[in-house]
């Protein structure tokens, strides 16, 4: 963003989807063919009206994201959703198609990951040096992102405090990886469990994932940036990666876009879904910077390790984590314990009125038949065949294609 927004002013948000063999149902490292096929040459980003489409770090993932800031969420899931069946009809004559959720739940890392080659390759090719990026962490990540503005340091505290005071809750209306390589994991959320501790080479980048109490510039520039650059000296001897890509918490400040990015939310089956998650969140955050829950003071007054405690357990158990901290559920005017779900239920019915009537149904959907990871398990019935898992993932694929939610 090189224009300065206001809290709420515009927003930016980012999806990413991997590219899967319709018979064999592996990943399909092949995000260039199809890159190329579109702007006639191989471009890592490519303007399509309201969406734009570019590369990540591994072959077979293509990220679609707002061309720019945007002044509203209500008709995104459209727009992405037009983009999605542009996508798969040019991945027909490939006999390639896309698939939502954060997780293939069959790929082998290992053996099945390509890093990007063409541009930025140098920047991939150092990150794949220092850490390994074939892993799940890196290799088997599909995410949405929100991006989210602030003027200057007074709406930096404001939006800052409020969105690490949302994290713990993300993977409780969000979580939809719940089987890696054909196995039940033990996590809803199993991309963040990965997520974690995917860079635990260089502790400084992840840190707590919930990011420090930090509310200027200056105090992140000294206490996070500062202490990337020094643990990443050692590995960077051509100095070509960028604090601000380095820093890897669960939420990061882009000061050079005057933006904070929330990283913690597990793609959906469908745009639909995920921009009613994007709208609800939002509204969310509006009423925590506007006091409406609790004040600034007590925002700012909660640790990264109270919160990641709560993070942690929804990272397991997503919306059927219970909350034993009194303080915290007091936040939002409930009593210990309660479960995640009661918590966004109390949520949602605080901000119904400023949300959009696209998005009810949607989230009122998710609250009552569970996340994505938890329909995804009930359709399993506990059979873990190969067969079985790709047939309940086809129904993710049509969900994609018809912009529906996925029931078990």
């Amino acid at each position: 963003m090189s224009k300065k927004y206001h809290l709420f002013e515009v927003y930016g948000i980012e999806l990413e989807y991997m590219l899967v063999n319709k018979e064999s149902f592996k990943v399909a490292p092949r995000v260039d063919e199809i890159l190329m096929k579109k702007a006639g040459e191989l471009a890592s980003d490519i303007e399509n009206g309201d969406i734009a489409w570019s590369n990540e770090l591994v072959a077979h993932v293509i990220e679609l994201k707002t061309n720019g800031p945007t002044k509203s969420t209500d008709d995104l899931a459209e727009k992405f959703h037009e983009n999605i069946l542009e996508i798969n009809e040019m991945l027909d004559s490939l006999n390639l198609q896309l698939l939502g959720s954060a997780a293939h739940p069959l790929m082998n890392p290992d053996t099945d990951t390509e890093l990007w080659k063409h541009s930025y390759s140098e920047v991939y090719a150092l990150y794949n040096t220092i850490f390994n990026c074939k892993g799940h962490g890196w290799s088997n990540v599909q995410s949405m992102h929100i991006n989210l503005p602030f003027y200057n340091d007074s709406e930096f505290e404001k939006l800052h405090a409020a969105i690490r005071i949302i994290l713990p809750l993300l993977p409780g209306i969000c979580a939809s990886s719940p089987i890696l390589e054909g196995k039940i994991k033990g996590f809803k959320d199993t991309r963040l469990e990965f997520y974690k501790s995917n860079q635990k080479e260089i502790p400084e980048l992840t840190g707590s994932v919930i990011p420090e109490r930090i509310f200027s510039k200056s105090e992140y520039y000294t206490q996070i940036f500062e202490p990337i650059k020094r643990a990443i000296k050692p590995y960077d001897k051509n100095k070509i990666l960028d604090h601000h890509y380095l820093n890897s918490r669960g939420a990061i400040a882009r000061f050079d876009r005057n933006a904070i990015e929330i990283r913690l939310m597990d793609l959906q089956e469908c745009p639909k879904a995920d921009i009613a998650l994007c709208a609800l969140v939002i509204e969310v955050l509006k009423a925590l910077v506007n006091e409406e829950f609790c004040t600034l003071k007590t925002q700012k007054s909660w640790s990264e390790k109270d919160l990641f405690l709560i993070l942690n357990e929804a990272i397991k158990y997503a919306e059927n984590a219970v909350i034993e901290n009194d303080n915290y559920l007091q936040l939002f005017g409930l009593k210990a314990p309660a479960t995640i779900n009661e918590v966004w239920k109390q949520l949602y019915k605080t901000v119904k009125p400023n949300l959009h009537k696209s998005h009810h149904q949607t989230i009122e959907l998710i609250l009552e038949e569970g996340t994505l990871s938890t329909r995804l398990l009930k359709a399993m019935r506990d059979d873990l065949s190969e067969k079985h898992i790709i047939s309940v993932y086809r129904e993710v694929q049509n969900c994609l294609k018809t912009n529906t939610l996925f029931q078990p």
